[in-house]
């Protein structure tokens, strides 16, 4: 791209560097597209659930005096559902669709849809993508960990959308070995959660699994009490890594030195004391007093204190105990499982949970919205922890539905600035690293080719677009900051040169060489891009573009696009 035409193309659609990502939350976007929606009908089965979420909402709004965002038009809606539902932007042919089916419930079916056959496969790859960060983070150099294995166990989960509390407990509970090999007779890709957790007596374990399912923070309190949440002792944090002490993950080398797979298995525990039938563990208080622990459930329920596992005697009586699958139906039973996944869920589709963090309930965390939260959680565990049911419901909600511009009404509600959200708006945010790339392959209509290629191509272009930061805990955070590298990679990268590239038979191609008038084909690129036309003054300055490249109209529109693909507004959830 020319300097000259660069310069003017990013003024098509305003500032475009990434790394001013979040003036666009503040001041909104520009271009419409049709006009606002009204919320949708739905189908009888969950009216009183996304009834339920409006008037809990909506009464907030009451409390706090504000006026909640005009509905999003619907194609920010159509672009907003897929993005959070199947990890990226709709197609050029799917926005069209939805844009001109005139049936009144054509939301809730296009929701369907994207939780449907139609697109089961795109949705298992999304939440796979989604929970292999969550529970083994973004660290490619642990090799007690295979992410493929992973991402397999997760993609069919989500495929045959598993309840919730089962997939905790398979979670919890899973055994055999961590990576999908040749000849793996004992692969489980569940082992992955807790083969690279079990160091140090498990105390990663411990943490995450308080963290992930129960919505606690607990790593802290190996050494001393909760400075802050007063239910959370030290004790318990040792109670309930006690549960952990019979697993072990044992590592299978290449035949070299390389660690080539993890099997993960259940050992008798003799505790540190050498006495199987206490099997207790020892920890240190903070001046010094040693005292001794067994496995205790967070509620104060005790289990059995054998380290040995299940057997028989000879005289047939049996003896032991699993502590794992005691502990997986602890937690499953647990009020916390629904609230912690039903917060955790909310955040993913509006931006933010009902407390911040997301996994740290307490009395010194109130959640914004207690009501909501524990209703939700409630009917999560009478519809059988089926989490599409869940995603139905918000998805479908009014806060949903909003538009995300900042208006007399709603500015009051400012979460970035430090106060409690309300949901009057909805909260723009930078699209995850993968939907990015998936958005981008969805926009441009490229050819992955080769599956296997693809996948290295994907894991390469990724790699420029993550920086995990560790901590004391040994978890990670993931940016897309608008770095140096990540903006040369998005301007330059091979994925939008391969984009905005000419060749016959291309997207770009396709509508540079159709027969539509000019600012029809440009219409359709912003489509295709933004779900959006472009306003008047965008349109006037592609007219720009298309003088200054004296006619040549397939050049302006490459430039025009290049813009688009670069601009703030496509990297956005919004």
């Amino acid at each position: 791209m020319e300097t000259e035409f660069g310069d003017r193309c990013l003024r098509v659609i305003g500032s475009s560097l990434p790394g001013v990502i979040f003036c666009m939350v503040a001041c909104g976007f520009g271009g419409t597209l049709a006009t606002s929606r009204a919320a949708p009908p739905v189908a009888d089965s969950i009216v009183p659930q996304i009834a339920f979420i409006n008037e809990q909402i909506e009464a907030v709004w009451d409390d706090s005096g504000l006026k909640p965002a005009a509905a999003a038009s619907d194609g920010e809606w159509c672009r907003r559902v897929y993005l959070d539902l199947i990890g990226r932007i709709p197609t050029l042919a799917e926005l069209e669709d939805y844009l001109k089916t005139r049936e009144r419930n054509r939301a809730t079916r296009l929701v369907d849809r994207l939780l449907g056959d139609d697109y089961a496969t795109e949705y298992a790859r999304h939440w796979a993508n989604v929970w292999t960060t969550i529970l083994i983070g973004r660290d490619t150099n642990n090799r007690m960990v295979d992410r493929d294995g992973m991402r397999l166990y997760l993609s069919e989960s989500f495929k045959a959308n598993v309840p919730y509390d089962r997939f905790v407990e398979e979670l919890l509970t899973a055994t055999g070995d961590n990576a999908d090999r040749e000849g793996a007779e004992q692969f489980n890709g569940a082992t992955n959660f807790l083969s690279g957790k079990l160091a140090d007596g498990g105390i990663q374990a411990t943490a995450k699994t308080a963290q992930i399912f129960l919505g606690l923070q607990v790593q802290c309190t190996q050494c001393h009490n909760h400075p802050f949440n007063s239910g959370v002792k030290q004790n318990q944090f040792w109670e309930l890594n006690a549960f952990f002490r019979q697993a072990r993950g044992l590592r299978r080398f290449d035949g070299g030195r390389r660690v080539a797979w993890v099997e993960l298995v259940d050992e008798d525990f003799a505790g540190q004391g050498g006495n199987p039938s206490e099997a207790e563990i020892y920890y240190e208080l903070r001046n010094g007093l040693v005292k001794v622990a067994y496995p205790v459930f967070i509620d104060g329920t005790e289990i059995p204190r054998s380290g040995l596992l299940p057997g028989q005697l000879p005289d047939g009586e049996p003896y032991g105990i699993n502590r794992r699958k005691e502990l997986a139906r602890l937690v499953v039973s647990s009020p916390l499982l629904p609230k912690a996944i039903v917060n955790r869920l909310w955040a993913h589709f509006l931006g933010y949970g009902f407390t911040k963090p997301i996994d740290d309930f307490g009395d010194h965390n109130r959640p914004t919205h207690p009501v909501l939260l524990d209703g939700l959680a409630e009917r999560l565990q009478q519809y059988s922890y089926d989490l599409k049911s869940l995603m139905r419901w918000i998805v479908l909600s009014k806060p949903y539905s909003l538009s995300s511009r900042i208006e007399a009404g709603n500015k009051p509600d400012a979460p970035q600035l430090g106060e409690p959200p309300r949901f009057a708006r909805f909260y723009p945010r930078q699209m995850q690293a993968e939907q990015l790339y998936e958005s981008l392959l969805t926009a441009t209509q490229a050819d992955q080719g080769d599956a296997a290629e693809a996948a290295r191509q994907r894991d390469r272009w990724l790699s420029q677009f993550v920086i995990a930061f560790g901590t004391d805990e040994g978890d990670d955070s993931t940016t897309f900051n608008g770095s140096i590298p990540q903006v040369l990679m998005l301007f330059n990268g091979e994925l939008i040169k391969t984009a905005t590239k000419l060749d016959r038979g291309g997207f770009l191609s396709d509508v540079a060489s159709g027969p539509l008038r000019n600012r029809d084909k440009i219409n359709v690129l912003y489509l295709a891009a933004l779900a959006r036309r472009p306003s008047a003054v965008e349109l006037q300055e592609a007219n720009r573009l298309l003088l200054a490249r004296k006619g040549e109209a397939a050049e302006a529109l490459q430039d025009v696009w290049w813009a688009l693909l670069n601009s703030n507004e496509f990297i956005l959830n919004h």
